[in-house]
């Protein structure tokens, strides 16, 4: 019955065609806006980093702004898409549906994994569809990642998919009307692009806000898309004569190294952080739909 629910949920997302188009628009239309208005302001910041006296290629400048805003891009649509696609958990509180739902033999918990599953599936889809956007962004303004790297790439768009997967299941099962979602859904989208460090980089912020941002799961998703889509610009760069010196600065002004209380936080441990926040997020959201429910 649950394999069931979970088809049942897919299907009515990808029926209700302004709902699925909506959410499969919104990485395609932020590409174009961070392209727009984001990319001299990454290759400006770039070209002010390096020391006089060397030179640097363009394809090398635009495949390092490409590759801060395809990452980005996937850092931020994680979790925005997710709660576009998991209004469904609501919206069949608005109809009726979830009353329906509450007489079968379906356990609470199912319930709670078949809406999380359903909205991981189609929260994926669109965002794989926005990586292959980003990795055809990169081919045309410069391409340095190797298959290893595009891996890594797809494997943080599946962990940054689980992980707004389940803080919008967590907080979609507080509400109840439509418009709660669109003021959920419009505060999430103006503002975790800001605490996330996907619009701004976090070294640019305040000591103190960095401190309070450290602590933060996303700031490590997109730190770890950032290491990944700029690592072979990093390689080129230093196969170019670039002093390591000057490569890690770079690595710290777009986020590629994250320092929580003054110490570097390593790629493992990122890994864990947003592992465990995954992890204690899905359990909380099953938890509290077997209280809620008695």
């Amino acid at each position: 019955m649950t394999a069931m629910f979970i088809k049942r949920n897919i299907r009515m997302f990808f029926k209700d065609k302004g709902l699925f188009f909506t959410a499969l628009i919104t990485p395609l239309i932020l590409l174009v806006l961070y392209m727009t208005f984001l990319s001299n302001v990454y290759k400006d910041s770039f070209l002010m980093s390096i020391p006089q006296g060397f030179a640097i290629e363009d394809t090398l400048v635009n495949a390092m702004a490409g590759g801060q805003l395809v990452s980005s891009l996937l850092a931020v649509c994680g979790v925005t898409v997710a709660f576009c696609s998991n209004m469904l958990m609501v919206q069949d509180k608005v109809t009726g549906a979830a009353w329906d739902f509450g007489i079968t033999p379906l356990p609470p918990s199912k319930k709670a994994l078949g809406y999380y599953a359903a909205s991981f599936v189609s929260t994926l889809l669109i965002c794989l569809i926005a990586a292959v956007a980003g990795f055809v962004y990169l081919g045309a303004v410069g391409w340095y990642l190797s298959v290893g790297d595009v891996c890594l790439v797809l494997f943080d768009v599946l962990l940054v998919t689980l992980f707004g997967t389940a803080l919008s299941s967590l907080i979609n099962m507080f509400l109840s009307s439509q418009g709660q979602i669109s003021a959920v859904g419009s505060i999430v989208s103006s503002c975790y692009g800001f605490i996330c460090g996907a619009y701004m980089p976090i070294s640019q912020f305040s000591e103190g806000l960095q401190t309070v941002l450290s602590l933060l799961p996303g700031t490590y998703m997109t730190s770890l898309l950032r290491n990944h889509c700029l690592q072979g610009v990093c390689a080129e760069m230093e196969a170019q004569g670039l002093p390591t010196e000057v490569i890690d600065s770079l690595r710290d002004a777009v986020d590629c190294n994250v320092y929580a209380f003054g110490n570097a936080v390593p790629v493992e441990t990122m890994y864990a952080i947003v592992g465990g926040t995954v992890a204690a997020l899905i359990v909380l959201y099953v938890v509290l739909h077997k209280v809620r429910k008695k």
